[in-house]
């Protein structure tokens, strides 16, 4: 079924607010292909490798987290930037893309997508307020830290990188997908067993270490494969358009 593009733009805003939100790049509508959309192709990063896909899919439109024109980098379109950008023009592609907006909704967003499937029950956010981008909830039975590692194992399909703390169990946790490594200060004075991102840095294990938090960085791409995911699903259900979702590998 084909709808409008504009039919599709408004859907996908109005499930994601994306005005609520002050972000690092323009949220929606970020590269403007054809008129009607019949064919949706989800994936994580707007990349070279994705859009060449979404070309062989006979796509319409590609439906991203990670898009163009972020804050502070180099506006000139030039090299790999404009290599994508014309790989989409010249197909009459589209690229929507949703940031935070994506991070932060309670049902379709990438940290309630992750809790979903780790089983962990949303208690709310790290943040006051409706939008907040970390979440904090709890497990109904605890678990040791070597538990909650396979479960990551299990779920992701990737090892990832932790840090105990101690032997006490994890009943409640906070988390963040992708890049929230620095959360952890926040996620500490919350009082949780453990905190949950998808990168790490040097200096967040020693924030785990001496504030007492089991640290587990379970990888930005793989944290976040599920939030564009739903958001494809809930758009073909309500306007009937083809969503496929293609997941270009990645180890970060």
């Amino acid at each position: 079924m084909a709808v409008t593009l504009q039919a599709l733009l408004a859907e996908a805003n109005r499930l994601m607010e994306p005005e609520a939100f002050q972000d690092y790049c323009p949220n929606g509508l970020q590269v403007e292909g054809r008129g009607e959309v019949r064919r949706l192709v989800s994936g994580v990063t707007a990349s070279q490798a994705l859009i060449d896909a979404a070309i062989e899919q006979r796509a319409d439109a590609i439906l991203v987290h990670h898009g163009f024109f972020w804050r502070g980098e180099d506006p000139c379109l030039r090299g790999m930037k404009r290599r994508r950008i014309a790989a989409l023009l010249e197909n009459d592609i589209s690229l929507i893309a949703y940031h935070l907006p994506l991070d932060a909704h309670p049902a379709l967003g990438n940290n309630a997508q992750l809790a979903k499937r780790l089983g962990i029950v949303v208690d709310g956010g790290m943040d006051a307020g409706p939008r907040s981008v970390g979440s904090v909830g709890h497990f109904s039975e605890a678990l040791a830290p070597e538990q909650l590692a396979q479960r990551l194992v299990d779920v992701l399909g990737r090892e990832p990188l932790v840090e105990c703390v101690g032997e006490q169990p994890i009943k409640r946790i906070a988390w963040c997908t992708g890049a929230a490594q620095s959360y952890i200060d926040k996620a500490a004075a919350l009082g949780v067993d453990a905190y949950l991102s998808g990168e790490v840095s040097e200096p967040t294990i020693h924030s785990a270490r001496e504030q007492g938090v089991h640290y587990f960085a379970a990888g930005h791409h793989a944290t976040e494969r599920y939030g564009v995911q739903a958001l494809g699903e809930a758009l073909s259900r309500a306007l009937g358009v083809e969503h496929r979702f293609i997941d270009i590998d990645n180890p970060a």
